[in-house]
């Protein structure tokens, strides 16, 4: 069985009723101006955070000190966040002064088409290495995941499907690695993915599943973006069982770091509880790790 293979995690599938009931609800919600709501409570501040994070190696290279990213996760272009929503987000993203941010899937929510909606707010990201991303589960919606990474790629924003980048500081260099979601995925290549590192570098993983995490761990890996759970996005008894399951903000594993976002959008209703939208904030430091 090949690490891809090992990878895997069977899909989440809902039934026809259960999916009937949220279109409903989101339907309903839109109708009674939900999607206002979300933009002006939710992706904006002080609705919005900016949760910081500091990662930790005792051989960080000079050159990587302060290294920073900026996550953005679970987007869900769809009912309640269209053209224009992300403005906020991504001047607040900008303002941070990423040396690259990474969008870690989820763009959509129903249809492939509706990641046009984000594309034109997407396109304004900023960041002096580039920005990149992996898709989660709901962008493989009518495989048009191809489509998707292309136009976003004219844009400046590259998906990294089974691979990764190589940035360079001085003599020292952090890879950026990314493979394609778990759930949805027609193939998931670890190996490929980190082609790029050379001995000696550092390195950074995307994987939108947090179960997936786990693969990435090695010293050289300071820390795995993740989004997928919302941070439950409801987070009440028996309504946080309703989505994937979270894991936690930060896990450790060895020394590797493993971040989990809660994300910018939302999926049945345009409410988030005890779980707030987020952009997460990746320093590197040297230190203990």
């Amino acid at each position: 069985m090949s690490l891809g293979q090992e990878l895997r995690v069977a899909p989440r599938r809902q039934s026809l009723a259960r999916r009937a009931a949220v279109r409903a609800c989101e339907a309903l919600a839109v109708a009674c101006g939900g999607r206002s709501w979300f933009r002006a409570r939710h992706l904006r501040p002080p609705g919005l955070l900016v949760r910081r994070e500091r990662v930790s190696h005792p051989s960080l290279p000079e050159a990587l000190i302060g290294f920073r990213v900026v996550q953005l996760s679970d987007l869900h272009a769809g009912p309640f966040v269209r053209a224009g929503d992300l403005r906020a987000v991504v001047e607040l993203a900008n303002a941070l002064q990423p040396d690259c941010i990474a969008i870690t899937g989820d763009l959509i929510t129903h249809r492939a088409e509706d990641a046009e909606l984000v594309r034109a707010d997407l396109a304004q990201l900023r960041a002096r290495e580039g920005v990149f991303g992996v898709f989660g589960n709901h962008d493989y919606r009518g495989r048009r995941e191809g489509e998707i990474a292309q136009r976003f790629r004219a844009d400046g924003v590259r998906f990294l499907r089974n691979e990764g980048v190589r940035i360079e500081r001085g003599d020292a260099a952090v890879c950026v690695v990314g493979v394609e979601d778990l759930e949805e995925a027609r193939e998931i290549d670890l190996e490929r993915a980190r082609a790029c590192v050379r001995p000696g570098d550092f390195e950074i993983a995307l994987c939108h599943n947090p179960r997936g995490a786990l693969a990435f761990v090695r010293p050289c890996c300071l820390a795995v973006l993740c989004g997928h759970s919302h941070g439950t996005q409801l987070d009440l008894p028996w309504l946080r069982r309703a989505g994937p399951p979270h894991p936690g903000l930060r896990v450790h594993s060895g020394s590797t770091a493993i971040l989990v976002s809660r994300g910018l959008g939302s999926i049945g209703l345009p409410l988030r509880i005890g779980a707030p939208t987020e952009l997460v904030v990746l320093e590197l430091e040297r230190g203990r790790a």
